[in-house]
């Protein structure tokens, strides 16, 4: 299965702040026991390089990727420490060329029209939606998924579990983005468990719209 496969079959994409090392390890755990082999780690904090390739030889079998990266150096450093897919917040070409010449996966960000056709013009075909909740939401989605019917999108931005399956509905969106289980105040607190019974939770409402989805598309 192709790293786009399976983060479409993941259906979420856990976007996490490390202000510590040590908080690496125990999160990766948390989210694997909630059934999300997945995290999207971000260069907002010093530990971010360091928190990707612990996680990655630890537990190989999850996938890992580095968020918020805004420069070519960054996403140099992303991979040298083995993220495999880089995430940025907007459309930067020089950090798209520079991702693409070295084989590896970015979802840049956009919000609109003309965003989307820059990073299309520069290969991308899945891009991050963001902030979505924030500039319009599903409706604004929907008006950009008609004359983008070849775009696929992780909507990332204020999602939770009230709007995740009415995002996950979406026949464009690829997965959704989001921080409600890996809180900053749930991880600078070490509550691990919660974390976990919010992953689980979660995951269930995922796994039912993938279910709901696939039954539909049977009759």
């Amino acid at each position: 299965m192709d790293l786009l496969a399976r983060i479409s079959e993941i259906g979420i994409i856990p976007v996490i702040s490390l202000p510590r090392l040590d908080q690496a390890l125990p999160l990766a755990e948390a989210l694997l026991k909630g059934g999300l082999p997945c995290a999207e780690v971000t260069f907002r904090t010093a530990a971010a390089a360091e928190a990707i390739a612990e996680i990655r030889a630890r537990f190989p079998e999850m996938l890992v990727g580095a968020g918020t990266v805004l420069s070519t150096e960054q996403a140099e450093r992303a991979l040298e420490v083995g993220a495999q897919f880089l995430v940025s917040p907007g459309t930067n070409p020089a950090v798209v060329d520079y991702a693409h010449s070295h084989d590896a996966v970015i979802f840049p960000g956009v919000c609109t029209p003309t965003e989307i056709e820059q990073a299309f013009a520069h290969g991308c075909e899945v891009l991050k939606f963001f902030p979505a909740e924030q500039i319009g939401g599903i409706k604004l989605l929907k008006a950009l998924m008609a004359p983008y019917r070849q775009v696929r999108f992780i909507p990332t931005g204020g999602i939770d579990t009230s709007n995740l399956r009415d995002y996950l509905n979406l026949s464009s969106v690829v997965a959704c983005g989001g921080s409600w289980m890996v809180k900053p105040e749930l991880i600078a607190a070490g509550d691990f468990a919660e974390i976990e019974r919010l992953t689980s939770e979660a995951v269930a409402l995922a796994q039912r719209t993938h279910e709901d989805t696939d039954n539909q598309t049977q009759k």
